[in-house]
């Protein structure tokens, strides 16, 4: 297999089978769901895929999930904002700290320490940066789908540029608390 790669994490070994992948589709960037797995040992044979391994949190339900930082005040506050404003409940939301929130990540194709950014995740696909807030807009009540829309125009570069701004400076400017509050 030509295209395996490797990365090593926290004592384990992490593979791929494929290349990860950003598609671009019209205007959205997301993130392709990979099949990635973590063996313990170069020798071992134990493998972990994570896809499988989360298939549960959509086996009843279709629903996405939010992944945020549970203990950033900025991150908090915008989960409540998001459940204000999403009085159908079409999304579900997972501190990014949490177990299930380190196995989405992973399934995501990311480090399951990563807290840099905003995951939704979708049953076969995840979204980070400006892309997963506003794929987030797109589920709130009107009028955030037409903004969402209308911010689509902007440039991503400039959209992740922004929000890395944002994100690099959120306990600064923001805070962060002891515990997650959901």
């Amino acid at each position: 297999m030509a295209n395996l790669l490797y990365t090593q994490y926290a004592g384990l070994q992490f593979h791929n089978l494929q290349k990860p992948k950003l598609v671009r589709e019209k205007t959205s960037r997301y993130l392709t769901l990979s099949p990635l797995m973590a063996v313990s040992s170069p020798s071992s044979k134990t493998v972990i895929d994570w896809k499988e391994a989360t298939s549960h949190l959509f086996s009843d339900d279709m629903r996405p999930i939010m992944l945020f930082d549970g203990v950033c005040n900025l991150c908090n506050g915008g989960v409540r904002f998001v459940r204000e404003f999403d009085r159908s409940g079409k999304m579900r939301f997972e501190a990014l700290q949490s177990e299930s929130g380190r196995k989405l990540l992973q399934r995501s194709g990311r480090t399951p320490d990563d807290i840099s950014s905003v995951v939704l995740v979708e049953k076969d696909r995840s979204y980070i940066k400006s892309e997963a807030v506003l794929r987030i807009m797109e589920y709130m009540d009107v009028p955030f789908p037409q903004m969402a829309l209308f911010l689509q125009l902007m440039p991503l570069f400039m959209r992740d540029a922004v929000y890395d701004n944002i994100a690099n400076n959120r306990y600064t400017i923001f805070g962060q608390s002891d515990s997650c509050e959901i």
